[in-house]
């Protein structure tokens, strides 16, 4: 019979972290990560990469893992997590997929299939150079002629996919859209997603965490890890730490850097809406309409009654 997991997905600031371990608590889960910016070391208040407070004892797989001179793949993500899902059954547990990487949860859990490929670090720096002169659309642009496919998936924004696409025509001669493939899922998913009604209350959830990520010494941070790591690697051209860096080259002011990192922020959120409402499979519930605690008693039910091995199999009550 087929092994079930759960994944709680949803836009950032909808409260996946608390729901799953209020879940995990429940059902006596683990949690595995599927965000692909926890998986590095060094990069928290900016990431709200979970601490052990938010954990509340419940182990937490897929954090701190990988150091953020290095580059952590879609494919590396998909085998390290697998092994922990097994890893989890094995003890008789249940995995709890939690993020907001919808590439990490196809690549994991819906049996996308992408093969290693090492990365071009001196192709990704003439890629980036590109985007700094002539912008992130000419990058979007030239993807478009070659694999259209991959383009109309991805945001023009969205530089980091967009030069992995075209790195990996670069390296082995093929589209990112022909190497990948699908396969039959190990895993029988209970889908969960976590929104807002109204676009306006998950905009002021983002905008208050962005106020308290500033309260919590994220420029701060930003200073340590310039130090220690340089303005190269790529995290530092990702959301937060990227405004926070031009507000110390003069760009604007740090008063308007927060208020860049919370439109931004919006906009993130709008792409993985619309990312995650593209799965009919997911089961939404709106934050404002059930507390922590009804949504996961209802989800643990919903568990409960699937058919599948693991804890709450009929295989396993006989």
């Amino acid at each position: 019979m087929t092994r079930n997991v759960i994944a709680i997905v949803g836009p950032t600031a909808s409260g996946k972290t608390e729901i799953s371990v209020n879940l995990a608590e429940l059902l006596k889960a683990e949690v595995i990560s599927a965000d692909s910016r926890l998986v590095y070391r060094d990069f928290n208040i900016g990431t709200a990469k979970p601490g052990p407070e938010e954990m509340r004892g419940i182990p937490h797989h897929m954090i701190d893992i990988e150091s953020p001179i290095n580059t952590f793949t879609v494919s590396k993500y998909k085998n390290m997590a697998g092994e922990k899902i097994e890893e989890i059954f094995a003890r008789n547990k249940i995995p709890i997929i939690a993020g907001g990487t919808g590439f990490y949860i196809k690549a994991l859990l819906d049996g996308l299939d992408i093969p290693e490929i090492e990365p071009d670090e001196d192709f990704r720096r003439e890629m980036t150079k590109l985007a700094g002169i002539k912008g992130k659309e000419a990058l979007h642009r030239t993807l478009q002629h070659f694999d259209p496919v991959t383009a109309e998936k991805l945001h023009p924004n969205d530089s980091f996919r967009i030069i992995r696409a075209l790195e990996v025509r670069h390296v082995t001669g093929r589209l990112i859209s022909e190497v990948q493939t699908i396969s039959k899922p190990d895993y029988k998913v209970l889908y969960i997603g976590l929104n807002t009604s109204d676009r306006e209350i998950l905009y002021d959830r983002i905008d208050r965490r962005v106020l308290k990520m500033i309260d919590k010494g994220l420029a701060e941070e930003v200073k340590k890890l310039l130090i220690n790591y340089g303005r190269t690697v790529s995290l530092m051209k990702t959301l937060g730490y990227k405004e926070i860096c031009e507000s110390f080259d003069g760009a604007y002011s740090i008063d308007e850097a927060i208020g860049r990192i919370q439109k931004n922020t919006r906009n993130f959120a709008k792409r993985q809406i619309t990312w995650f409402r593209s799965n009919p499979e997911i089961n939404w519930f709106n934050i404002e309409e059930h507390n922590r605690e009804e949504i996961c008693h209802i989800i643990a039910e919903k568990f409960k009654n699937q058919p599948g091995e693991g804890p709450y199999s009929p295989t396993f009550l006989i």
